[in-house]
């Protein structure tokens, strides 16, 4: 039994042995599955060290984008020649000379990528935040989506508005041209009104040969006061000759095609649209290089909030001033016109190589300052603002002429009263849809309500584009080579200095 029971002990103790030391199959698995794990923690820690380049990475380019966006921000004004331009308040500061070669070369860009940026409006009321100067931000609110109209109070500060009435006062202000006609004025246009058709043929005959040719409609082209043959009047009778398969128009042709169009002084059922009339003074004032500080701070300002290329404002029409008295007005009407094949834009005639029947403004934008407040009366009206559809005759409602502003002015939609500093901004054109400057846009229509007491001071700023991408583009190459003949010529010669050119107030 003692030899039974020793035996089963050494049975077990080699059992428990055999326990401790494994055999060669189960000592090589648990080796593979060691590599395993070492091999998981070397894949975590590779991981890791990618995760912590890749943010890092990511910093560096997000702190890459703040510096640009700091340093080349809309609350820095950059001036047409790329250098900042002096603040409002540096009044002793140099104004640089601009560099003809750099100018030359934006223009030429220009003209290789035309592009006109928008202001989004959103909505009605919606306001936006927009940094024009380094050490203040101005509150944008949309006033109307047709037209696209915004405002922006205290874009000039009442000592820039004192700045600019005055030099307007130097440079002396002159009567407006387009007053209303006196009693004598209007007899003496009456007789016009009254001409029968067959004596309009007979003065676009010149040549009287009982046809009329395209060439003679053109040269009666330029009637400025519409007594006779206006836009409507042209058109149509443009319209009848294009339809003619000859290309002339007898007298029985031009019969039917005048007695259609809208003759002036026709009879009509309802009160006819009265011309545009308006009683002010108002003068120019250059913001080129040479000029105030305060005027080129306007203009760069305008250039900030607006994204335009600066050359196009630089090429654009200058400053007017006007002033408004007692009792002074402006009827309703549109800063630009409508794009047509017969007219071409005054401001790029020059680069024009073909004949145009008439010369109208083309304005893509205005931008109006109020450069002082008014005791009463003097709003800014638009007739027609946000209305759902525009129609010529819906101006005329029951004998009251929705543009005589002296009359109806508290029936506008809008109406906005001059507060000192306060800037208004609007589109007189739609887009195209490719970028480019589209269609007048009818509801820009707007008018200067007569001032009651005080006096106004407003001041337009506008900036003018060609509807013809082309012809705009060969306007500016045109401007950028007479630019390079004029530095050739200039460096003959001792330029003078702009503190002899121009003083400061």
């Amino acid at each position: 039994m003692e030899d039974s029971l020793e035996d089963l002990l050494e049975q077990h103790g080699g059992d428990c042995g055999d326990e401790d030391q494994p055999s060669a199959p189960e000592a090589k698995f648990r080796s593979s599955r060691m590599n395993i794990q070492r091999s998981s923690v070397c894949s975590r820690a590779y991981f890791v060290v990618v995760m912590v380049f890749f943010h890092v990475y990511i910093l560096n380019v997000i702190g890459l984008l703040l510096y640009v966006h700091y340093n080349n921000g809309p609350g820095e004004l950059v001036s047409g020649d790329g250098a900042p331009s002096a603040s409002v308040s540096d009044r002793g500061a140099a104004l640089s000379h601009p560099d003809p070669a750099a100018s030359d070369l934006h223009v030429e860009d220009y003209s290789q990528g035309l592009g006109l940026p928008r202001i989004e409006g959103i909505r009605v009321g919606h306001v936006q935040q927009v940094s024009l100067l380094p050490d203040r931000t101005h509150e944008m609110r949309t006033m109307s989506l047709k037209p696209l109209l915004f405002e922006i109070p205290g874009f000039l500060s009442e000592e820039e508005c004192r700045v600019v009435v005055q030099l307007a006062q130097l440079k002396g202000l002159m009567e407006s041209q387009t007053t209303t006609p006196s009693k004598e004025q209007e007899e003496s246009n009456q007789p016009l009104l009254s001409l029968s058709t067959d004596e309009v043929f007979s003065l676009l005959d010149l040549n009287q040969d009982g046809l009329l040719q395209h060439e003679e409609i053109v040269s009666h082209s330029r009637s400025q006061d519409g007594t006779w043959l206006n836009p409507d009047n042209l058109r149509q009778i443009l319209t009848g000759l294009e339809a003619c398969p000859t290309g002339t128009l007898t007298l029985e042709d031009f019969r039917h095609v005048y007695d259609v169009s809208q003759r002036p002084g026709q009879q009509q059922s309802v009160k006819p649209r009265s011309q545009f009339k308006q009683r002010n003074k108002n003068t120019w004032l250059y913001q080129g290089p040479g000029s105030h500080h305060v005027l080129q701070s306007l203009r760069n300002r305008l250039i900030s909030l607006t994204r335009l290329p600066s050359t196009l404002v630089e090429l654009s029409e200058p400053l007017q001033v006007i002033r408004y008295e007692n009792g002074d007005f402006s009827n309703a009407h549109h800063d630009s016109s409508p794009p047509q094949s017969e007219t071409t834009c005054t401001h790029t005639r020059m680069a024009g190589n073909k004949s145009a029947l008439t010369e109208v403004s083309c304005r893509y934008l205005t931008m109006l300052f109020y450069l002082s407040s008014v005791e009463e009366g003097g709003e800014t009206t638009f007739p027609v603002a946000d209305n759902r559809t525009y129609e010529e005759q819906a101006l005329v409602q029951d004998g009251v002429d929705l543009t005589d502003t002296k009359e109806t002015c508290g029936r506008g939609n809008i109406r906005m009263k001059p507060s000192v500093g306060t800037a208004l901004l609007w589109y007189n054109h739609l887009s195209d849809g490719r970028g480019w400057m589209g269609e007048l846009d009818e509801y820009s229509l707007h008018g200067e309500c007569p001032v009651r007491r005080g006096v106004k001071w407003t001041a337009n700023s506008w900036v003018n584009v060609d509807p013809d991408h082309q012809q705009q583009a060969r306007y500016q190459r045109l401007v950028a080579k007479r630019q390079r003949a004029k530095s050739g010529m200039e460096e003959h010669y001792q330029p003078l200095s702009h503190s002899d050119l121009h003083q400061d107030l």
